[in-house]
């Protein structure tokens, strides 16, 4: 895999004696010991924090990713890439739309592995219930704002404009609504309303021309009626798609009207006519929308898949060999379960230990490395002030300079080394144990997460279902890859409580599980 080296040094590292190059070092001998190659080296030394993003190197980082130059980022710690949760969560977002990971040395993360992007999961998931908690403060005060018509953020709806807090019609736009009304009702097409709006020179907000889908939206809202609807919708953060709220939650306000009731009518009645001159279909999912998609196996040795149809609520998982059918939120359920049933002796969680051990040698070793290389540098102080002195000749410093110099040099080469040694074990073995120790986590979180989180977590965690008539057997990674926790080990019937699974063709009241 080829690699990139992000480097950004603060005072307070150079302080502590931890130099660009030092930073290169390491991440460097990570990259070695991952069996990646370093293709590039991104050096930000000295840029403010606020400023990261928009430097040359910042956006040469994020050409070469979206090009797939380099699919990982080794940076020495988060504060060094982003300056709060919001902007490293934005990166992240980034780096996964081209495949590509982030791999942070201080913080032990690594999203090349399963581990870290678990980790970046619950962070994103945490941090946007923390945005959702925030947003729902503010939105508190919109619905009392709105039923007092006052202005409750944006631009007035094309046609209108606020002054002095009051929505009236905008001379230059309320025109081009009114025109488009009318030839819409001449024609009965948006497509050729369009054209002839643009052929009269009639455009838009910002000389935009209309287009059929904007228009139709134009066309079918009721303020031209006389008719504001406010606090109807909510944006999903990503300032693009908007989903309805709950209609007992919307506002109407009274306004001037720009066109009469009669007219408005008119035209949505033609939209109606229009609509039941075609069937209703729906777009089918994607392949692997699903939570539980290509891990769930039937007991006759087939894979069951969900096959959406309209009127779908709860995604139903179908063996279609066998007829076998379960619902996803059964599924759901006994996965919590089986979250919260997860029971890990430290004997079973065996190399750990010896790993703990490799780790505090290898930590005695850092520090002790570290207490020389401050050691060896005051000696050199205390040469170069005894020259400066006269108090040694040239000869007789030289001498004293030469091993020491190489000392410094050998302690400066060895201190990254073992701080990669170091970073590799971390990620990729106490990864192992991370994912254990946060599973009954997860099972508390699971509620609060979205349905991609989720979807994330099962993909990180889960290796495979098996579905019989009367029992879900759970296979987690890692769990399972255990050579001392035995299939079989944690095997119990009846001792869930279970829901009847509903949406089960073949009822059964026990349960098992086992990983």
């Amino acid at each position: 895999m080829n690699v990139g080296i992000w480097i950004r040094v603060s005072t307070e590292d150079q302080a502590r004696g931890e130099s660009p190059e030092h930073h290169e070092a390491r991440a460097r001998m990570y990259a070695e010991l991952k069996g990646w190659t370093v293709v590039e080296r991104y050096d930000l030394s000295g840029v403010s924090g606020k400023d990261v993003l928009e430097h040359g190197e910042a956006q040469r980082m994020l050409a070469d990713i979206s090009s797939g130059k380099i699919k990982s980022l080794i940076f020495s710690k988060i504060p060094r890439l982003a300056r709060n949760t919001r902007q490293l969560l934005e990166i992240a977002d980034y780096f996964q739309k081209y495949d590509a990971n982030l791999v942070s040395l201080e913080e032990n993360i690594d999203t090349s592995s399963p581990a870290g992007r678990l980790l970046y999961t619950l962070t994103s998931a945490l941090a946007q219930w923390e945005r959702e908690e925030i947003s729902a403060r503010v939105a508190a005060s919109i619905p009392i704002r709105a039923k007092l018509g006052k202005h409750i953020g944006g631009k007035g709806p094309f046609g209108y404009h606020w002054v002095e807090k009051q929505l009236v019609p905008n001379p230059e736009e309320s025109p081009v609504v009114k025109r488009a009304y009318q030839i819409f009702l001449e024609t009965g097409k948006l497509l050729t309303t369009c054209n002839r709006l643009q052929e009269e020179g009639l455009y838009s907000r910002n000389k935009k021309i209309f287009k059929p889908t904007a228009l139709k939206r134009l066309l079918s809202d009721t303020i031209y009626k006389g008719l504001r609807r406010a606090n109807y919708a909510k944006s999903l953060g990503n300032k693009r798609n908007w989903v309805l709220k709950p209609e007992e939650d919307w506002v109407f306000v009274n306004v001037q009207p720009l066109v009469s009731e009669e007219e408005w009518t008119a035209v949505s009645k033609i939209f109606e006519e229009t609509a039941g001159r075609y069937s209703s279909t729906k777009t089918i999912p994607k392949v692997g929308r699903f939570l539980f998609s290509g891990i769930l196996k039937c007991r006759c040795g087939t894979k069951l898949y969900v096959a959406p149809y309209p009127a779908m609520k709860i995604p139903r998982y179908a063996c279609k060999k066998c007829r076998m059918r379960i619902n996803e939120d059964v599924i759901a359920d006994n996965l919590k379960i089986a979250l919260k049933q997860i029971v890990i002796t430290p004997d079973q969680l065996g190399p750990d230990k010896d790993l703990k051990k490799e780790l505090k040698d290898k930590h005695e070793l850092l520090e002790h490395l570290r207490k020389e290389q401050k050691s060896v540098n005051k000696k050199i102080d205390a040469l170069v002030d005894l020259y400066s002195k006269e108090a040694i000749d040239q000869s007789g410093f030289k001498t004293r300079y030469e091993p020491l110099k190489a000392r410094i040099e050998n302690v400066s080469l060895e201190i990254p080394r073992l701080q990669a040694e170091m970073d590799f074990i971390k990620t990729n073995e106490i990864g192992k144990t991370f994912i254990i120790e946060k599973a009954t986590t997860l099972a508390t979180l699971w509620d609060t997460l979205s349905y991609e989180a989720r979807r994330q977590v099962v993909k990180e965690l889960v290796e495979r279902i098996d579905v019989s008539e009367d029992s879900l057997h759970f296979v987690f990674y890692y769990i399972s890859s255990f050579e001392s926790v035995e299939k079989g080990s944690h095997n119990f019937r009846g001792s869930w409580p279970r829901p009847a699974l509903p949406g089960r063709d073949r009822s059964g009241s026990e349960g098992s599980g086992r990983w």
